[in-house]
């Protein structure tokens, strides 16, 4: 199965970057030819772009949830989210540009999307290319998550 990770984010942004740091890690731990592991900083239709042609994509996010405590790692799929925005007023969200393009009669749009979303909270984005620390801490959470994920398909 022809698979693509990737880690979201802004990398000087410090908490917004995670899903960076995320990627970063797993590129100690997964070996197999068949996994691409990459980072965006970018969304929507640009990152449509990026999961093309692949048989399944792990999306790796900063999420703010209020239900949820920051640190906190989740995994879903992408059509159980409720709402997912990008912070470019000119483009789509992901799921805006998946729809669009299955409207213009695209076929190789992976068939199974997940994200893992580390639940940032409240915490302000600041300017900073490390993790704080309770983000920081949830970077090996998501990296066995991602690993299990991955193993369930092998």
């Amino acid at each position: 199965m022809k698979t693509i990770i990737l880690g979201i984010g802004n990398p000087i942004l410090r908490d917004d970057g995670v899903g960076i740091h995320v990627a970063e890690e797993l590129k100690k731990h997964i070996k197999d030819k068949n996994i691409k592991i990459d980072h965006a900083f970018t969304g929507g239709m640009n990152l449509l772009d990026l999961i093309i042609d692949h048989d399944r994509a792990i999306l790796i996010d900063a999420i703010r949830r209020k239900d949820r405590t920051p640190g906190d790692v989740d995994m879903f799929k992408l059509g159980e989210l409720t709402a997912f925005h990008t912070t470019n007023p000119h483009d789509l969200s992901l799921p805006q540009a998946i729809d669009m393009a299955k409207k213009l009669g695209e076929k190789r749009i992976p068939k199974d999307i997940s994200v893992v979303g580390i639940n940032i909270g409240d915490i302000p984005n600041e300017f900073g290319e490390t993790l704080s620390k309770k983000i920081g801490s949830a970077v090996p959470k998501a990296v066995d998550l991602v690993k299990k994920e991955v193993k369930k398909n092998e």
